[in-house]
């Protein structure tokens, strides 16, 4: 009992952990000033320090002391979470993008530079003394690496806990207990994503210097896309709860007396029924004390024997696609959130970990339940995932109809007369109305015109007098504002952009709705694909067989998703941020349609190949069924897994049902 509670603890710390860094993807990014591509690989680190150690921990792991190599990966775990918010107090106060007008001072400053012998320093260029020292400062910007490090460290530490972890509670508990005592640490699993989102949320409110400097300073509000919230603050939170985690497993023994219906006995009674007489007389040599040469001696043949099995090979096939296919939905639909319809970071948040991540669980609770409820074997097991999958990617389709059109942007999105853009948008930023000021086409200070168009900054807007400070700024005679409707009549703006049309909220409701039902139809099908994965791997290399399977997933699908996602993502970018030394930052303006497309279009594409390996293994297993109910066996021929007969056999799999892994996937959807 006291191991289960320490275990369910340990799943919620990681689950919140895993779950907070998806929520602060773009604070990173903004606070990096980086491209999503770099976010993608910082993302990655992840999967890479799982795949350091996986193959070790999965299959010499069980020998060992497993109660404390759990705890030692909490503290690695930790230590890598505390490493990622470390730049924070290294880094310096953040900087965002704003126009002289803005800042709090008591000179009042024209936004339209037209004689520049009037205007203040830091409106026109630096000296090139001031150029160079901006420069060095910038080098702090290449701290971003301590969080790919630090994500890295945690992957590390994550590996051993689920192996490890449930295996022996496996080894340990009554088989009729089982069931009850996984689904405890699952049930606390699936808390652990709403509880990270919700202090992604929280967090994503406070500004990221809070404590450090006077708030009422700062011009921007949680609004702005230049806003960046305390995203270190949660790693500190996270990082002592995995720390709080780790601690009771140095106190707890190797072994623990096994119950009496299971003494002299290395399996269950349902396995025995799936394996032959030869394979368990393999089953109680391989569990007994062995030297680390001989284990590693039957390393290579076990792993002839699972790529001999053709469902194994196909559904593994299938599951990396997948993965690739929701791995990179999943990194960066807060960012499409965020851009297509115009939510805040603290919103988006909040709307994934209270609505999307209850919406899995319940997937896969009902998924299980389908299971026991209709009997449903082996072949119904493969139906039914096949299913799952159609139905969500299909529902996904319709999300191309739900978007918001690109918000009106003076020189990127609309010209100055109130045009829809067509030529290059870089030179369009001039128009004649700015014609006579001196602005630069790099800067982001954006403030929102009378007409309801955004304009890059008071300068382009052709601005001459301000009012207020801060974010309380007021321009007025603004000439590019009123050339759209009322030439001959000069307008004011306030600073920051303007909503998205009047139909982008509604849209924002119908996307929630879909990708509520979504995620629901995709995670049901999660359990019975296990299901099926496992039914046809001998019970001995069970938990290598899922090593390799996880390692596949990382290496094939959770390193490279979030790369090539955020290189694409990259592509429909309007308008790019710029460091002090005039190289490019992070992404400041979307092309909503073309956002819209290739992140809803890549999802989709790999879907739709997954879902033909999804078929092939159905093909295999109806062409391996036989009437006398025989399919394929783990070592790829005709054996005991069977897909009619056996019904009433896998009824009685609570506990392989609540075993199954599906790596993060408390996060993935």
């Amino acid at each position: 009992q006291v191991f289960l509670g320490a275990l369910s603890f340990v799943y919620f710390a990681k689950a919140l952990s895993g779950s907070y860094l998806k929520s602060t993807i773009t604070q990173i990014e903004r606070r990096f000033d980086i491209p999503s591509s770099l976010v993608g690989v910082i993302d990655g680190s992840f999967e890479i320090g799982n795949l350091l150690i996986i193959i070790l921990v999965s299959y010499f792991g069980a020998k060992l002391h497993r109660p404390r190599i759990i705890g030692a990966g909490c503290l690695i775990m930790s230590a890598g979470t505390f490493l990622i918010a470390m730049p924070q107090f290294f880094m310096g106060q953040y900087e965002y993008e704003r126009s002289p007008s803005t800042i709090n001072s008591t000179v009042s400053t024209s936004p339209c530079l037209q004689d520049k012998s009037q205007t203040p320093l830091p409106a026109l260029e630096k000296p090139q003394a001031k150029i160079n020292a901006g420069c060095e400062k910038e080098g702090g910007s290449s701290m971003w690496i301590y969080v790919l490090l630090g994500n890295l460290l945690r992957g590390i530490g994550e590996t051993p806990i689920q192996p490890l972890g449930i295996t022996y509670i496996d080894d340990y508990t009554i088989e009729e207990n089982a069931a009850l005592y996984i689904g405890c640490v699952q049930t606390v699993a699936i808390i652990g994503p709403i509880f990270g989102f919700l202090l992604g949320s929280l967090c994503a409110k406070l500004y990221v210097d809070i404590g450090f400097v006077d708030l009422d300073s700062v011009t921007i509000t949680h609004k702005d896309v230049q806003w960046v919230g305390a995203w270190w603050l949660g790693y500190l939170i996270a990082g002592m709860i995995s720390v709080l985690a780790g601690i009771p497993f140095w106190f707890l023994p190797k072994h623990l007396p096994k119950p009496e219906g299971r003494k002299g006995s290395s399996t269950s009674s349902e396995q025995s029924e799936f394996i032959t007489e030869g394979n368990q007389d393999h089953q109680k040599s391989y569990q007994q004390q062995v030297k680390i040469a001989e284990m590693a001696e039957d390393f290579l043949p076990s792993l002839k024997n699972l790529f001999g099995n053709p469902v194994y090979i196909l559904y593994l096939c299938a599951s990396i696609i997948q993965f690739n296919s929701l791995i990179g939905m999943v990194t960066y639909k807060p960012k499409y959130i965020e851009q297509q319809y115009a939510q805040t970071s603290s919103k988006t948040n909040f709307v994934i970990g209270l609505i999307n991540i209850p919406a899995v669980a319940f997937g896969i609770f009902s998924g299980g339940l389908i299971m026991k409820k209709f009997r449903i074997n082996v072949l119904g097991a493969a139906k039914l995932s096949l299913g799952s999958s159609f139905f969500g990617y299909l529902l996904l389709l319709s999300l191309f109809a739900m978007g918001c059109e690109n918000s009106d942007v003076a020189g990127l999105t609309v010209s100055y007369h109130g045009a829809k853009q067509l030529t290059d948008y870089e030179q369009a930023l001039y128009s004649e109305c700015n014609s006579r000021c001196a602005c630069s086409k790099n800067d982001w200070d954006p403030i929102c015109g009378e007409n309801g168009v955004t304009y890059i900054s008071a300068c382009l807007a052709g601005c001459q007098a301000s009012n207020g400070s801060g974010k309380h700024t007021v321009f007025f005679n603004c000439s590019c504002i009123g050339t759209l409707e009322s030439p001959s009549q000069s307008s004011s703006a306030v600073v920051g952009p303007c909503q998205k049309g009047n139909e982008c909220p509604k849209m924002f409701l119908y996307f929630l709705v879909i990708s509520v039902i979504t995620s629901y139809t995709l995670s049901v099908g999660g359990t019975p694909g296990y299901i099926l994965l496992l039914r046809c791997i001998k019970p001995h290399l069970k938990s290598f067989a899922l090593g390799i399977y996880t390692l596949a997933i990382r290496v094939l699908a959770g390193i490279p998703a979030p790369v090539y996602f955020g290189m694409a993502i990259d592509t429909t970018c309007l308008k790019w941020g710029s460091k002090r030394c005039g190289r490019r930052g992070a992404c400041r303006l979307y092309d909503s349609s073309a956002l819209r497309y290739v992140y809803l279009g890549l999802t989709l594409v790999l879907g739709t190949v997954s879902i033909f390996f999804s078929v092939a293994v159905l093909w295999v297993l109806r062409k391996r069924s036989s009437p006398q109910d025989e399919t394929l066996s783990a070592n790829g021929e005709r054996g005991t897994c069977g897909t009619k007969s056996r019904k009433a056999n896998f009824v009685n799999s609570d506990h392989l049902i609540q075993t199954t892994y599906w790596p993060e996937k408390e996060t993935r959807l």
